[in-house]
């Protein structure tokens, strides 16, 4: 019989790769901690809205200053603001709530390039793990208002429709700023996912997209008061 002459080799793991995984072991632990901080913190704000959006949109782009008014206009209604705490669409939201003198939340991660919190969040916590994170920033959440961003945007929104897909988590508002730049994804959704039955029959409508502000504070209101 012929056998090929790798089928004999035990692989075995580098010294480098033990230590990394004892590594990752020993700092996955710390994971309960970032969980019971973030649990303080979303507990004294019963209401929350999660804004998602790139760090690389700058103050002089209209986006930037479409998520401050919004962010403005929902933590008047009561809405604390949660974003990524960094720079660009998380800075916008949080500023917005922070310059009303309102609840502004950054969740922050520490990365290899140092990802500075903005100074514009009343209450913060630097996270080690995405996945902890992400969880908090989706927590009982009331509603995600979605800006133009890259893949960690995209990553993180599709995560949050994929649960209310599944109904793992309350349907919740979903909504995405910027006509211009959402339209083809969405044309993409219905004639792809939908048109070929990968998704199903009204999972085009977990999300929203509109850049009025009246029908995105009186969405977002009237599903919490639901």
């Amino acid at each position: 019989m012929h056998t090929h002459k790798h089928e004999q080799k035990v692989w075995q793991m580098t010294a480098t790769q033990k230590n990394a995984i004892a590594k990752s072991t020993r700092e996955l632990r710390t994971s309960d901690d970032e969980f019971e901080a973030a649990f303080k913190i979303l507990k004294k704000y019963p209401k929350r809205v999660t804004f998602f959006g790139s760090a690389r949109l700058s103050p002089e782009t209209k986006y930037y200053h479409m998520a401050h008014d919004l962010a403005a206009r929902l933590a008047e209604n009561g809405f604390a603001i949660i974003s990524g705490g960094g720079n660009g669409i998380m800075e916008a939201s949080n500023r917005g709530a922070f310059d009303g003198e309102d609840v502004s939340v950054g969740f922050n991660i520490k990365l290899p390039h140092e990802q500075h919190l903005n100074p514009y969040t009343t209450d913060s916590l630097r996270f080690n793990f995405f996945f902890t994170r992400k969880v908090m920033m989706t927590f009982y959440t009331h509603a995600f208002v979605c800006f133009p961003g890259g893949f960690g945007t995209l990553d993180e929104v599709f995560e949050v429709i994929t649960l209310i897909q599944t109904g793992k988590m309350p349907p919740v508002p979903i909504v995405f700023v910027g006509n211009k730049y959402w339209k083809d994804l969405d044309k993409f959704i219905r004639k792809n996912l939908l048109k070929n039955h990968l998704i199903s029959n009204g999972d085009e409508q977990i999300y929203t997209i509109t850049e009025d502000f009246d029908a995105i504070v009186k969405m977002i209101n009237k599903s919490y008061n639901t």
